[in-house]
């Protein structure tokens, strides 16, 4: 099994030799597309727009946030299993665009993925 990596677009490593996952439903900004080097961008892994804007990263709403994004890829499996294939194949990162570091979708979905992989 592989290792999964969370990272901000910004700050990523481009050369990490693991596969790359954008897992955000928006572009970052200020990012070119071929800079990323991406194996896929991933929107419909991302939380729903709706509950994404209701988050606006308010840390009060973490814990929220996390139970409704899991609940959310419990109901859309077919978006993450491809990603739980690649982490069984071998090192896997997954980007974000957001500016806090503990606290987006990618740590909810790495989480996640880890819990599926484990089974």
């Amino acid at each position: 099994m592989g290792v999964i990596t969370v990272a901000r677009v910004h700050d990523a490593d481009p050369d990490d030799g693991a596969a790359r996952y954008l897992v955000d439903r928006l572009w970052p900004r200020g990012v070119r597309r071929d800079a990323l080097r991406l194996t896929a961008w991933l929107l419909d892994v991302a939380p729903s727009h709706e509950l994404r804007r209701w988050f606006g990263h308010d840390p009060s709403r973490w814990a929220e946030f996390r139970r409704r994004c899991s609940a959310e890829l419990d109901d859309r499996p077919a978006t993450w299993r491809p990603l739980a294939e690649a982490v069984r194949a071998g090192d896997v990162t997954l980007l974000y665009g957001a500016r806090g570091t503990e606290r987006n979708n990618a740590v909810v979905l790495r989480d996640h993925l880890l819990a599926a992989v484990g089974d």
